[in-house]
């Protein structure tokens, strides 16, 4: 029976956050890992997760093909895990959400490899969010590449050097109000970033239906305000916890966009809410705070739960 390192695993975004504990889910499966980044000389870091030669760092820009060709070669799965949260100069949505998809499934289809494309709950092509709608054109693109393609939707991510918990618990050191956007009201399901890198290890492994889309989520759904507290609790500190109409909360987002480190919680453009306030968000970034994807949240499951909890809250194979 032939061994995990006789396969070679391309991962796409692989030194980011989630990309670190995929790495490192993978290693534990004795998979053969080539992690293709921008800057290859800055992701030594990744080396000691895996056994000697186990991981190797490459090149790869997604808005230069030849260089994703050349990631993807000899390659048996490609991971893409690419994604912003915020747009920056040639670094636009569609650029990296959509386009940038759309050149990693040809590439994976040309190697004749599979894919398992990680995209964001709340992903609509209709949506009023351009964050929204980037990433539901990529999953378009991915599924008529590499139709028997794995997507894999997560709710907002947590876990050590995330930017959601982190960036509170920031802005809590230096204020003493936190804001609870439309009253801190909004539902969110939050789940562990180990369970979605064990989840892309499963979708590796062939655990998931070729073709299908499933959405993951942590155990508890919360409120922004109960999320709030959870992290003040931890960091033993008391603030003022003030709420902020959705209106007002654009506006001041339009603003902070583009201030500096621990003040930028919020950017333009990124998601949507139901009509009743009560959305599950995927992500902390919007100038709109209105803008909340929403997740319809279920007992059923597509799959197995984790050992930590994580609930596949859909998984629909492609008609």
């Amino acid at each position: 029976m032939a061994s995990n390192l006789d396969t070679l695993v391309t991962v796409f975004g692989g030194s980011g956050f989630l990309g670190r504990n995929v790495v490192r889910a993978l290693c534990k499966r004795d998979y053969r890992i080539r992690v293709a980044v921008r800057r290859p000389e800055l992701a030594g870091y990744l080396q000691p997760i895996g056994k000697v030669g186990q991981i190797h760092a490459v090149q790869a820009n997604i808005r230069h093909p030849a260089s994703i060709e050349a990631a993807m070669r000899d390659s048996h799965i490609a991971i893409n895990l690419v994604g912003i949260l915020a747009e920056s100069g040639a670094q636009t949505f569609d650029a990296v959400q959509a386009k940038g998809a759309e050149t990693i499934a040809k590439a994976a289809s040309a190697a004749g490899a599979h894919l398992v494309h990680v995209s964001a709950i709340g992903a609509d092509e209709n949506s009023a969010s351009r964050y929204a709608r980037s990433k539901a054109a990529g999953e378009k693109a991915v599924l008529a590449a590499v139709p028997s393609a794995t997507i894999l939707r997560p709710s907002v991510v947590f876990g050590p050097e995330d930017q959601f918990t982190n960036r509170f618990a920031a802005l809590a050191r230096i204020s003493p109000a936190l804001p609870l956007i439309g009253g801190g009201a909004t539902k969110m399901q939050p789940v562990y970033v180990g369970d979605v890198a064990r989840a892309v290890a499963d979708a590796v492994d062939g655990k998931t239906k070729p073709g299908a889309t499933y959405e993951l989520g942590g155990p508890e759904a919360l409120s922004l305000r109960e999320i709030i507290e959870i992290i003040l609790g931890i960091t033993d500190r008391e603030r003022m916890l003030v709420s902020l109409p959705f209106a007002l909360a654009k506006l001041k987002a339009a603003f902070l966009q583009f201030a500096p480190g621990d003040l930028k919680l919020i950017t333009a453009g990124t998601f949507t809410v139901g009509a009743s306030g009560s959305a599950t968000v995927q992500m902390w970034s919007a100038a709109d705070p209105k803008q909340f994807p929403t997740m319809q949240i279920t007992e059923e499951t597509a799959g197995d739960a984790s050992q930590h909890g994580t609930v596949i809250l859909s998984g629909t194979a492609r008609a």
